[in-house]
């Protein structure tokens, strides 16, 4: 069988895991698992992004070492991916000597290539992506167009690489391999920038310390985009004695070489990621399949815009198969989706609680009560359900392949739909007291524990712990090692059937969403004398921002409702426990100190996005203004 090489982005540490690192994780894990039960030898490789300047600033505003930061922030990544089930070949670290081993080897081949020269390097350079953007790029006031934050103008002599030589040659291999870069609409944007021109790509940084230092470069230290894409080779030996894992799962011709991003990185990926192979002489991969952001509020999850979903809450109560099946149900693969509390609420009591685990508790049960706590003796071979099945497979697996996810499992819940509307027809709950454990029976029960067991085998990639636990439900022992499992006919007969009730317990809704929304706290009047970490205080965004407009907020005296400017598209609203000592006319016009990346809150009905500061004098609120006018946006720092 052909080698499959699946990778997800390293995630840069400058922060905790959060939805984001999560759900790329778990569509690699996914695929892998798939891939492995399709027969094929698998590789897969996730890691971590550990240089750079943001890593240098963080650790030394926090007065430790760079690699002490990256060894806390790697730590939290492989303990998330044990919790999860991520069944990863690898963890790759770019301060570990194998890595460092790679860039070298990839540098040298491209230094011989001749596509590197040294040149003056200005623009303007933000910090948190490690990206010059030209005037046209940037945002107002000359922020970054992702981030929003300001950038710095930079000056300085680096290392080029000769992108611009590339251009004619990556449209060629777009066109020629469409599959190079998907879904298509990614590929067009990709098409679109590269025939708007390249500019030659700055590949090294003279005023950085924490990195690889640039082999035959003295002074210069390797840009973290050639040193982070290297990971994907250095991971499998390029560039070290033993290499027989980069000969097999890159340098084979038949190997597929599978990257998974989001769509924010696609540009480093799609553009600059091969140009540097075509360069170097290597194989370039066989797909970039990019997926869209989760969103919450509208909004890009992400640190820097202060949103973050960590799903810690929902793994630790629930576990994490439950989160895994939400996080590949709700996102349709390649655009964004909507995070809410709520919705997987719902998708766990209607499709886990409701379908798969009232299907598996209803057939088993009634199995076990009329064959002595067995599977049924008699297998039926010619009924609607076999029909069903096959076009279910059918369905699941050509949504499989394409990394449609929720296509995939939208197909087993059709075949459980199927199950159920069979086993209503049949009413096998009044056979069992008319007619005891009779050969109908028998056969119409064998065909619901089947029909759940294929749906169970389809869900191993996706709920590989709850999955196994519904074919043990059904009577499967041994769990699967190949899609052939998904042929009907495997539910075997005469075995014991364990009492697995409760694999799926409702969610009281009210109760949980009233558990998970944060408390009604406007303002905080009390000190905390606990300390925190200088890393843990630059978790907090502030943010100045102008009142566009204020109104009370109804049944209360103390909170005002605001329209705030905080140098976003669409202006916040704010609800703020100052109402006792400044009036809506007062207010309006003021600039105000915003915590801009507090999750929201739901006070008095209002939806407050954020959190105006306020000195507390006697119990008497005093707002927080800059010393004089500033944008709308400005950070505090």
């Amino acid at each position: 069988m052909k080698p499959f090489y699946v990778t997800t982005p390293i995630y840069y540490v400058n922060g905790l895991p959060h939805i984001g690192h999560t759900y790329t994780t778990i569509v690699c894990d996914a695929v892998a698992r798939y891939r492995r039960l399709e027969g094929r030898p698998v590789r897969f490789l996730t890691g971590t992004d550990e240089h750079g300047q943001k890593i240098e600033r963080a650790a030394a505003a926090e007065g430790i070492a760079p690699r002490e930061l990256a060894d806390r922030i790697a730590a939290s990544f492989r303990e998330l991916w044990v919790r999860i089930g991520i069944s990863h070949d690898d963890f790759i670290r770019t301060t570990e000597k194998r890595h460092a081993a790679g860039v070298r080897e990839i540098i040298r081949r491209i230094e011989e290539a001749g596509d590197f020269y040294v040149g003056k390097h200005e623009g303007w350079y933000c910090v948190a992506c490690e990206t010059f953007y030209t005037e046209k790029e940037l945002g107002p006031e000359r922020t970054c167009p992702d981030h929003g934050t300001s950038t710095e103008w930079r000056s300085e002599e680096n290392v080029f690489f000769r992108l611009s030589k590339y251009q004619d040659r990556l449209l060629e291999w777009y066109r020629q391999h469409p599959e190079s870069v998907r879904p298509e609409t990614r590929r067009n944007e990709v098409v679109s920038f590269v025939e708007g021109g390249l500019r030659d790509l700055s590949v090294s940084r003279a005023d950085l310390a924490w990195g690889i230092p640039f082999p035959g470069r003295e002074g210069q230290t390797t840009y973290v985009w050639l040193d982070a894409l290297t990971n994907y080779l250095s991971a499998l030996g390029f560039g070290q004695e033993d290499d027989a894992l980069y000969r097999r799962f890159w340098d084979d011709p038949a190997a597929t070489r599978l990257h998974l991003v989001g769509k924010d990185i696609l540009r480093f990926h799609a553009v600059y990621w091969p140009a540097f192979l075509m360069s170097a002489g290597l194989p370039l991969p066989t797909s970039v399949w990019v997926h869209g952001w989760w969103l919450r509020d509208a909004r890009k999850v992400s640190k820097s815009g202060g949103n973050l979903v960590r799903l810690d809450h929902l793994i630790e109560r629930f576990g994490p198969d439950p989160v895994r099946y939400f996080l590949l149900r709700e996102m349709a693969f390649g655009q964004d989706a909507q995070y809410s509390d709520e919705a997987f609420v719902e998708r766990f009591n209607g499709e886990l609680a409701n379908g798969l685990g009232n299907t598996l508790s209803r057939v088993a049960t009634l199995s076990r009560q009329a064959f002595d706590g067995k599977t049924p003796p008699t297998v039926c071979d010619d009924n609607p359900l076999i029909a069903a099945a096959a076009e279910a497979v059918r369905q699941y697996r050509e949504a499989m392949e394409s990394l449609a996810f929720h296509n995939a499992l939208a197909a087993l819940w059709r075949l459980l739909g199927e199950a159920n509307q069979y086993l209503v027809e049949r009413e096998p709950w009044k056979l069992v007291k008319e007619e005891g454990a009779s050969e109908r029976l028998s056969r119409i029960l064998w065909n619901g524990l089947e029909a759940t067991r294929i749906v169970a085998t389809g869900l191993l990639p996706v709920m590989p712990q709850l999955a196994a636990e519904a074919l043990r439900g059904v009577g499967v022992a041994d769990l699967p090692t190949s899609l052939d499992a998904l042929a009907w006919g495997g539910t075997p007969t005469g075995v014991p059937l364990p009492d697995l009730r409760g694999l799926f317990p409702r969610i009281d809704k009210d109760a949980y969403l009233a558990d998970v929304t944060p408390a009604e706290t406007p303002a905080r009047e009390d000190e905390d004398d606990a300390m925190i970490s200088i890393e843990k205080f630059f978790e907090t965004q502030l943010k100045v921002g102008t009142v566009l407009a204020a109104e009370p907020v109804p049944k209360t005296d103390k909170l005002l409702k605001l329209t705030v400017d905080v140098g976003e598209e669409e202006p916040r609203t704010l609800v703020a426990g100052i109402a006792a000592a400044y009036g809506p006319d007062e207010i309006v016009g003021c600039q105000v100190a915003v915590v801009a990346n507090l999750e929201p809150a739901t006070i008095r009905g209002v939806t407050s996005q954020g959190m105006v500061l306020a000195a507390s004098v006697d119990g008497r609120p005093v707002l927080v203004h800059p010393g004089e006018e500033v944008p709308p946006g400005t950070q505090i720092r």
